[in-house]
């Protein structure tokens, strides 16, 4: 379900040359998974396995650091990702309802991706935008004062590609 990773031998020879720089210095480990995660869009097992042995680093290490850290992602995100914020100015003005119909609205839960690719689900915790709550991301733009009949209309305008960032 959800997009599959294709590692190019351009990825891989562009991550090995991040791992040799990167051993140079102490603590290696957090740099490489970044040059990974932004070379690949994220750290599935095929990769840390790269890593692994390009490092000498056990790969049940790299997995717990992976797997702890929100900002690395084992599967392949969607071509665009819609965050729903659940920080408590938006959480108390209905953020919870929100993320609810938007799930129901794209058929997967958060943190997966939808099937056809297209879009990936995240739940944030504090956008930092509380004068705006409830608040909504896709991708990079944030679109304030939201509720579940605009969050399903920009979904389906999107879907249609009739959407634009400054429509609401």
């Amino acid at each position: 379900m959800g997009k599959r990773l294709n590692i190019t031998e351009e990825q891989k020879k562009e991550l090995l040359q991040e791992i040799k720089t990167h051993m140079k210095l102490p603590g290696p480990l957090m740099p490489i998974l970044h040059e990974a995660q932004r070379i690949f869009g994220c750290i599935p097992v095929e990769v840390q396995k790269i890593v692994s042995e390009n490092t000498d680093i056990p790969i049940a290490e790299i997995n717990g650091v992976v797997t702890f850290y929100s900002s690395f992602t084992l599967d392949p995100k969607g071509d665009h990702v819609i965050g729903v914020c659940l920080g408590t100015p938006c959480y108390v003005r209905g953020a919870q309802t929100i993320l609810d119909a938007v799930k129901v609205e794209l058929g997967i839960d958060v943190g997966q991706t939808t099937p056809d690719g297209l879009f990936t689900l995240d739940a944030i915790r504090c956008i930092g935008t509380c004068g705006m709550a409830p608040v909504m991301s896709f991708d990079e733009e944030v679109i304030g004062e939201i509720n579940v009949t605009k969050a399903k209309k920009l979904i389906k305008d999107f879907r249609s590609r009739t959407w634009h960032y400054k429509k609401f």
